[in-house]
């Protein structure tokens, strides 16, 4: 069933699941004490532990290899990671809330400009409504929080977009075989030790107290399924989407923060959220459609026939490998 989706139909549904993991994570943020260089050391070491382990489960003496396939990725994307998380947390702590959530709203926008001034990628014109249409809705939800801040944190708010898209545009470029991009999601062990390093002479090697070391111990078990499964999103999407994609996170986040603590989001975040949705749905519902006409029309299915080529011709190189059969003979 999974490998009869289209695969950006896959690079939707895997990119969703990780972002409905990460929404939780505004709240325990917001419910922690314990000063950022000591939140960033903890977060660091609990989560770069965990994605480490899934790292060399997956991948065992490999993992070596597997590393030097994500190319320039492997200095990028972890770069980006630790900053986003850096600039998240300290945007929050200079300016207010809503300030970080409208800079974050731009990082579908940001990721499109990247990839396609930078790597020539380019995306359709109706990827680039739904872009407008749910970086429009967003800022709406965003728009009750909005405060004039600090221009520091207005500034430091800024870089977490940038690096968002930064992120998952370099790591959406990196080619991998005929049916998906590199896998680099087996670099996020080295952003969480960007992440943690500059922690330590800032002090943040202590012990938080028990309250705290708990919501943290609970985002080390729930963010390491979710950024895994965001960073796989480029394997399957351009940057740019999956950036949108993550735009979820400030409806599910909100409705969240509605249902445990009590916040009831303004009219505008109700308007804004159902834009997102809205938007969202319907494309999806659109490439199903085209999908399907194109079906019925006759026309061949280019990922089928892209995936039985690839298919062809790791049999022919298994054949020749073992000696059997002339090289090429399993494609008749």
């Amino acid at each position: 069933m999974w490998k009869r989706l289209p695969f950006r139909l896959r690079g939707y549904l895997i990119t969703m699941t990780g972002v409905l993991l990460l929404s939780p994570d505004a709240l325990l943020v917001k419910d922690t004490q314990v000063d950022v260089a000591t939140f960033m050391f903890w977060r660091g070491l609990l989560l770069g532990g965990v994605l480490l382990a899934i790292a060399a489960l997956r991948y065992g003496r490999a993992l070596p290899a597997a590393l030097r396939a994500c190319g320039p990725a492997i200095w990028w994307c972890p770069l980006a990671f630790a900053g986003s998380a850096w600039a998240f947390v300290i945007g929050n702590r200079l300016t207010s809330a809503g300030n970080v959530l409208v800079m974050m709203n731009l990082a579908p926008l940001v990721a499109g400009l990247i990839g396609l001034l930078c790597f020539g990628q380019r995306l359709r014109r109706q990827t680039w409504v739904v872009i407008g249409i749910c970086v429009t809705g967003a800022s709406l939800m965003a728009a009750g929080e909005v405060g004039q801040g600090s221009l520091l944190g207005l500034a430091v708010a800024l870089f977490v977009p940038a690096a968002i898209a930064i992120n998952t545009t370099v790591a959406s470029v990196q080619k991998g075989d005929r049916q998906r991009g590199v896998d680099t999601t087996v670099v996020l062990p080295l952003g969480c030790l960007a992440m943690l390093l500059p922690a330590i002479p800032l002090g943040g090697v202590q012990l938080p107290s028990a309250d705290d070391m708990q919501r943290i111990a609970l985002m080390g078990l729930l963010l390491p399924a979710a950024y895994f499964l965001i960073q796989t999103g480029p394997r399957y999407l351009p940057g740019a989407e999956v950036s949108l994609v993550m735009l979820l996170e400030t409806l599910v986040g909100t409705l969240l923060v509605w249902a445990w603590l009590g916040e009831v989001p303004t009219l505008l975040a109700f308007v804004g959220g159902g834009l997102i949705v809205a938007a969202m749905l319907l494309s999806g519902l659109r490439d199903l459609y085209r999908q399907r006409r194109k079906a019925a029309a006759g026309a061949p299915d280019a990922q089928r026939l892209q995936q039985k080529l690839a298919e062809q011709e790791s049999a022919a190189e298994a054949g020749e490998a073992t000696g059997h059969g002339e090289p090429g003979s399993e494609r008749h």
